[in-house]
């Protein structure tokens, strides 16, 4: 298992879904972490279940909520660190029907993450964004019950149809998301920066 003794991890959005199994990953590998979300009851339950992880409760769209949380992260954990991490999606490798805004937002994470890596590699900061696809989880159900509504198929036949695109029939881990950032953290991708990683079972298209 990758280790993370000694680093401090800032985790946004790290209350829920992939955020908080991030969260807890640098905590159990021995990082100190703090995470921020928008969902106060969220963070409490998320410290009630790992004490060491300190929380702030940060609207990421509020420049001075924002602000106000970088501060608290500082006091918590000191200096910045070498590496940012970007969470872009599938969605920033394919055109994605019907989800132009949430494609474009993607996409446009690819060119901040190589950007950054350019102007921040002189200083030893590696920056990578990660592509996931469909993540298991009761989002991701709920989105194939709206599909079901919609197309009079069942949910059974709508999970078969976003699988069939698939090399690996079945949806995505949030921990084998959290270990994959877990590992470019780690001295062991030291030389990786600027990269586009999918963890999506080899999917051929967003759909």
């Amino acid at each position: 298992m990758t280790t993370a003794n000694g680093q401090r991890v800032l985790v946004t959005a790290g209350a829920g879904g992939i955020g908080r199994s991030i969260a807890t990953a640098f905590a159990s590998a021995g990082a100190r972490v703090h995470a921020c979300d928008i969902d106060a009851q969220a963070l409490n339950d998320l410290h009630a279940q790992v004490p060491g992880i300190t929380t702030s409760v940060c609207d990421v769209a509020d420049r001075g909520a924002v602000q106000r949380m970088v501060e608290e992260a500082t006091d918590v954990l000191g200096a910045a660190g070498s590496i940012v991490v970007v969470m872009s999606s599938l969605a920033g490798r394919f055109g994605y029907p019907n989800r132009s805004p949430y494609a474009t937002t993607k996409w446009g994470l690819i060119g901040f993450t190589k950007t950054l890596s350019r102007e921040l590699g002189e200083f030893g900061i590696r920056v990578n964004a990660i592509l996931p696809g469909a993540v298991d989880g009761p989002r991701l159900r709920q989105v194939f019950e709206g599909r079901a509504s919609i197309t009079g198929r069942s949910v059974a036949e709508e999970e078969a149809a976003a699988l069939a695109n698939q090399s690996i029939q079945r949806f995505v881990d949030p921990a084998d998301i959290a270990a994959l950032v877990v590992f470019l953290a780690s001295g062991a991708a030291r030389s990786i920066s600027g990269q586009m990683i999918p963890i999506d079972g080899d999917s051929q298209s967003a759909s």
